[in-house]
């Protein structure tokens, strides 16, 4: 409490700290969410087995308006990339020192779980485990690398994107939404590859607005490369982006459910589709809306330092919250006390309080041993100059990590991989983590 005290009273008077709420709640509405669909039962082999709720539960689909909360998570992440990008290069710093320095906060917590979950499933082996079976617990346990891949693809293309941003400002996003427009073409009308490329442009196309709420700060900033921010545009925002969620579900072809269910025409979420796009202008709007209530209320300390105590340690929490639920319902069924209630019924709303509330108490455990990785990343506050040869490692280091977790996320759940995840993968991804760990130590900076 102490350190969080000091660490709330070091806050720079001009700091956005609505920003940091945003994306505490965004990945504890993540969790919370996750959690609270999980509908656990047995599979003919007898082993514990799981799904969502939500494709028996058609009622709760317009909820996942507001439950589908990745695109506050670009959102505020463009804002942050552009905040500490251009706050690097007031000092001297170049986009590579900036990339490298960056990908240190996201990928030391995601290396804890990757080794982990890798020893874990290799212990397993070595007591005679099915690598099947292996995969599949590792494979749920890795889920929420699903998101993580996407956003580690938009960071390093912060610098490219930041000067589109500067030349073209908000003309760049709505090119964007042009493009996401064609893929759902693709995929309606076909070929549906068309779409493929909705997994960058989508997420993009939110990144680049949290850019464009970075600039508002600045009156000086020209119009094109501001976002509008009063409670009007906010109201314009959240009734347009409804009324267009509302035409492109209701009325038109998309699927009202913003989560994968399985069996409807479209998943608005993977890839990105313009009825996304639309729940994230609503959410904009919404967000607009309590700017300043939020922001008023983040000035006392109680709720300031508690926006702070999630902030550091809000990757972890976000990455091992699944596997908090793989080892409650290990343990549930080990000691035959698992419940397995009918989806809906009156049972499984009773057991959805203990559930979640034992799940805390679980990721609370594992956050208090694992958090710290996080946590005690450290922020280089002077530029490390490097050339050529840096830059190139720093781009392949990268792509290793980026390659890595694509490779896990697209291999089956039902692969025979004894480490749980596939060999090719964790040989890239600590490949590339280790030259990104080098180039942090300043190894490479005479390149």
């Amino acid at each position: 409490m102490r350190r969080l005290r000091q660490l709330a009273e070091r806050t720079p008077a001009g700091r956005e700290r609505y920003v940091d709420l945003l994306r505490a709640l965004a990945i504890i509405m993540v969790v919370i969410g996750h959690w609270g669909v999980t509908v656990i039962g047995y599979d003919r082999a007898g082993r514990p087995t799981g799904h969502s709720a939500l494709g028996d539960l058609p009622w709760a689909w317009p909820l996942t308006w507001v439950a589908q909360v990745i695109p506050v998570f670009f959102l505020v992440g463009g804002y942050a990339n552009a905040a500490s990008l251009t706050a690097r290069r007031s000092r001297g710093g170049d986009a590579t020192g900036w990339l490298v320095d960056r990908s240190a906060r996201l990928i030391r917590p995601t290396t804890a779980l990757v080794v982990v979950l890798t020893l874990g499933a290799a212990v397993a082996r070595l007591r005679g485990a099915d690598p099947v079976e292996i995969r599949t617990v590792v494979w749920f346990a890795t889920i929420p690398l699903w998101f993580l891949v996407a956003y580690l693809i938009v960071v390093p293309l912060t610098p490219p994107m930041y000067a589109l941003h500067r030349r073209f400002g908000l003309l760049v996003p709505l090119v964007l939404v042009g493009l996401v427009a064609l893929g759902d073409l693709g995929r309606l009308l076909g070929p549906a590859g068309l779409a493929t490329g909705n997994y960058l442009f989508g997420w993009l196309a939110v990144h680049q607005l949290g850019f464009a709420w970075y600039d508002a700060r600045s009156p000086s900033t020209p119009r094109r490369r501001r976002l509008p921010t009063s409670r009007r545009a906010g109201a314009v925002l959240l009734g347009g982006g409804l009324a267009a969620l509302v035409l492109l579900t209701i009325v038109g072809p998309y699927p009202v459910v913003m989560l994968n269910v399985p069996g409807e025409r479209l998943d608005n979420a993977a890839p990105p589709s313009l009825a996304l796009l639309a729940v994230a202008t609503a959410q904009l709007g919404l967000i607009l809306l309590l700017h300043d209530p939020a922001e008023r209320w983040l000035r006392r300390p109680g709720p300031w330092q508690a926006v702070i105590a999630v902030n550091s340690v809000v990757l972890t929490i976000f990455l091992w919250h699944l596997t908090a639920a793989v080892l409650l319902i290990g343990v549930l069924n080990a000691l035959g006390v698992l419940p397995t209630p009918r989806v809906g019924s009156a049972d499984w709303w009773a057991w959805r309080v203990p559930w979640l509330l034992t799940l805390t108490v679980v990721l609370a455990a594992l956050v208090a041993v694992f958090g710290p990785i996080e946590a005690r990343t450290r922020r280089h506050g002077e530029p490390t100059p490097g050339g050529s040869v840096r830059t190139a490692l720093a781009v392949a280091g990268y792509a290793g990590v980026v390659a890595g977790l694509l490779l896990n996320s697209l291999t089956r759940k039902a692969a025979p991989e004894p480490l749980g995840l596939p060999a090719p993968a964790l040989v890239a991804y600590l490949a590339g983590a280790g030259v990104l760990r080098l180039l942090r130590s300043g190894w490479g900076s005479r390149g």
